[in-house]
């Protein structure tokens, strides 16, 4: 699909800026098009139908607006859609209400991902979109870990965290590996790399490897190497995503374009993608915003996507907060909002 780029809003005139945007805040409001008698009507622009459809006529040959074929009215097209943040929107900045709804979340007693789902939730409810949020898996902090057979070629090994935390991961066995190497690994891991990030515990293993000072034998060996590359690989390849409010996108003016929802629905089960996208709006400090066919992720969909990177007390990046909705989504409103709850997170995880 072609995206058009939109003309600067210093190429339209003082009248056709004045109608687009009628056009456009009409539609954000209500998600229908709106014809050139309803405008001169409610709009105060002192003109008459007639040179109100003369300038919608030249604003949709801008690719600006279109007209569905189902009505005389006109909207704006995902083109027009762009000029209008990028040139015309006027930002309103979250009221003490919402930022305190917001605000309220992070302080909770509790895993910092149930606070990272509430606020989601709440940014969820304030916006009426999906909200978003991802942050990088954290680094699990070794206490203990064991190793239990579970048949000739595979084990469990369960790796208890300094948090309290349990996971387990099946791991491959080398061939004719006897129990007492699994104890072996279990107590040297324990022993040795617990209070380690799983970072700090592979250096180490290596460094004490290459120095000859590993203190396990070789079939113990390629077992804390299989354990530890199976949790890192875990941590570098699936950051914590959550998804919170999805229901929120099945409003009254959505019921008429169910096609459209359910292909957003389904746009949400597939995680990794929003993942990359997200991880693609970390790269700088602004707020991301795609529209419609700009990602081709929701190019079937129709939505739009408002993202803002936070960073910690280090200045590192530390995560991506934002909402989905339609592209009829009330920009003006929301932009501010995921900002203000981008700066809420990075408190947060700072």
């Amino acid at each position: 699909m072609t995206v058009m780029h939109a003309p600067p809003v210093s190429e339209l005139n003082d009248r056709a800026r004045d109608v687009f945007r009628v056009v456009v805040e009409s539609y954000l409001n209500t998600g229908a098009p709106i014809g050139s008698r309803t405008i001169a009507h409610l709009s105060g622009l002192n003109l008459s139908p007639a040179s109100i459809r003369n300038v919608m006529q030249d604003l949709e040959e801008l690719g600006l607006l279109a007209a569905p074929h189902t009505s005389a009215g006109r909207m704006p097209t995902e083109t027009g859609l762009r000029l209008f943040v990028d040139g015309m929107m006027h930002a309103l900045e979250p009221s003490p209400a919402e930022r305190a709804a917001i605000e309220s979340q992070v302080q909770q007693v509790g895993p910092v991902e149930e606070a990272l789902a509430a606020t989601t939730l709440a940014l969820s409810g304030l916006s009426a979109c999906a909200g978003l949020v991802m942050v990088p898996k954290r680094e699990l902090v070794l206490r203990q870990m064991s190793f239990v057979p579970l048949s000739a070629d595979k084990a469990l090994a369960v790796l208890v965290a300094q948090d309290g935390s349990v996971e387990n991961r099946v791991v491959d066995l080398p061939a004719g590996v006897p129990p007492s190497a699994l104890i072996e690994a279990g107590n040297y891991m324990t022993a040795m790399l617990g209070g380690l990030t799983l970072g700090q515990a592979r250096a180490r293993l290596e460094r004490e490897m290459a120095e000859e000072r590993a203190l396990v034998d070789v079939t113990a060996r390629t077992l804390v190497e299989r354990g530890l590359a199976v949790w890192s690989e875990d941590s570098d390849r699936r950051p914590v995503l959550i998804v919170r409010g999805q229901g929120r996108l099945l409003d009254a003016a959505a019921a008429a374009d169910l096609d459209r929802i359910s292909d957003l629905l389904d746009d949400l089960e597939g995680k990794q993608e929003i993942a990359h996208l997200l991880d693609s709006a970390s790269a700088g400090d602004a707020t991301r915003i795609f529209i419609g066919a700009e990602n081709k992720l929701f190019s079937l969909s129709g939505s739009s996507v408002i993202a803002k990177p936070f960073r910690g007390t280090d200045g590192r990046v530390v995560g991506v907060v934002g909402v989905i909705g339609p592209t009829r989504l009330n920009y003006a409103r929301v932009v501010p909002m995921v900002d203000f709850t981008a700066a809420t997170l990075a408190r947060l995880m700072g």
